[in-house]
């Protein structure tokens, strides 16, 4: 049990609602004192859950779990391709 602390929060709702319903940002106590305003908190919080939501889609997985072999031979695979096909013209 913690008495006597009190906390700054920030909610920010989800722009995809498929991953979470919303963020909570819990504010340091001098985030304020460093000529920041309450609306460049805000931004801050909506600019991270944003970015949260776009390295965790399911598209930004899959690209991650391929090996970089496969990226060289699909590369090369490319290359062989419009070669031929300047060859033949």
């Amino acid at each position: 049990m913690v008495k006597g602390v009190s906390r700054q929060v920030i909610v920010v709702k989800s722009p995809d609602p498929r991953l979470f319903e919303q963020a909570i940002f819990i504010v340091k106590e001098d985030a304020f004192g460093k000529g920041v305003t309450a609306d460049d908190v805000l931004q801050e919080a909506r600019r991270v859950a944003d970015g949260y939501i776009r390295r965790n889609t399911r598209w930004n997985r899959m690209w991650r779990k391929i090996p970089a072999p496969v990226y060289a031979a699909a590369g090369a695979l490319l290359t062989t391709v419009c070669w031929s096909v300047a060859m033949l013209l």
